[in-house]
């Protein structure tokens, strides 16, 4: 589910993860696909547990103990899947990097600020401690941090949610990565800071020509910050294209679902906000079929049954449904029709 355009610096087919489980091994990620070329955004969105945060910690080599992963991760024509935890090493914080989702956990609270920043650059780029100091300030200083010299010093404790994730951006930084992971950078901030980070990360991402993998559950924040957008959904892609694409011709019933639950200005006093029925299922749950079948109004038996193949509907741009044809009529089901709306 990518653009050909330019040779892919990554390359993800038919991911898969298993995880161990109360119930048992479960697979949490089902045959991911999709590329990354240089200077290309993708985002990746959907709801808490379809599998977005799990990809970046593959992407990261940071997966729980006893995950088994299958398939392919290819990064500059390297496979990744099979690594030794040694050349993890060596690339993790160097040609591949994150912003993780909250800052406060990805910060050491033992460490000054500084210092922080400075370890990727002396461990993967051999700086001296004076050289990689001066080197944080500048990284500082780039992500906009208020009196930067001051707060080389600092811990992460004394500075505000939106301070501590521009040093979490400065640290991910701070090697040029090929690479960008952001797994939902603006998590807990307010609206305004929000707004700071998102264009600080597109800004520096532009600048640098790197390739950046945005994961979020916002709608909105993809429309303004990637060309591309993979829809998730039971571990795997259910939709995917160039996001203005995407947002015009919203072809599979999951991204309709998201897209009609979003919270929008002008609505009536006391309108209640449109919901997908149900819940999203336990992993050890998912059948053979389509993973979201049981809250699909346009579901039938077969989709419980067989999984969809990617089919295309537009320019580079794919869903993964039997019934799209259906979806794409603009009629809205019978109630009494397809999964079960019971929570």
């Amino acid at each position: 589910m990518s653009a050909a355009a330019q040779k892919p610096l990554l390359e993800v087919h038919d991911l898969r993860v298993r995880l161990r489980s109360h119930r048992g091994a479960v697979e949490a990620l089902r045959g991911l696909d999709f590329s990354l070329a240089r200077g290309e955004t993708l985002g990746l969105i959907g709801e808490s547990g379809c599998g977005k945060s799990l990809t970046a910690l593959a992407l990261m080599g940071l997966l729980p103990e006893g995950a088994q992963v299958s398939g392919s991760m290819r990064f500059e024509g390297r496979e990744l899947v099979g690594l030794p935890e040694r050349d993890w090493c060596a690339l993790r914080g160097d040609r591949v990097a994150m912003v993780f989702q909250e800052p406060m956990t990805a910060l050491n609270p033992l460490h000054p600020i500084g210092r922080q920043i400075a370890e990727p650059l002396r461990l993967h780029r051999g700086l001296g401690r004076s050289e990689a100091r001066a080197e944080a300030l500048r990284l500082l200083e780039r992500v906009q941090l208020p009196q930067a010299a001051r707060r080389l010093d600092a811990y992460p404790h004394q500075l505000s949610g939106g301070q501590r994730q521009r040093v979490v951006i400065a640290i991910a930084l701070a090697c040029r990565p090929d690479l960008l992971i952001a797994d939902e950078p603006t998590t807990a901030l307010d609206v305004t800071v929000q707004r700071e980070v998102l264009a600080l990360i597109a800004e520096l991402v532009a600048e640098d020509g790197m390739a950046l993998l945005l994961i979020s559950h916002d709608l909105g924040v993809m429309a303004q910050q990637v060309r591309r957008l993979l829809v998730m959904y039971g571990g795997q892609g259910v939709e995917g294209g160039p996001t203005a694409e995407v947002f015009r011709r919203m072809s599979h019933p999951y991204t309709r679902g998201l897209f009609a639950a979003r919270p929008r200005l002008g609505l009536p006093r006391g309108t209640r906000l449109a919901t997908i029925p149900g819940r999203v299922p336990e992993l050890a749950d998912l059948g053979a079929g389509c993973a979201f079948a049981e809250r699909c109004a346009w579901a039938e038996a077969a989709c419980r049954s067989t999984m969809p193949a990617p089919t295309e509907v537009g320019p580079d741009h794919v869903a993964r449904c039997l019934r799209l044809d259906a979806v794409a009529t603009g009629l809205q089901p019978r109630a009494d029709a397809g999964g079960n709306h019971g929570g």
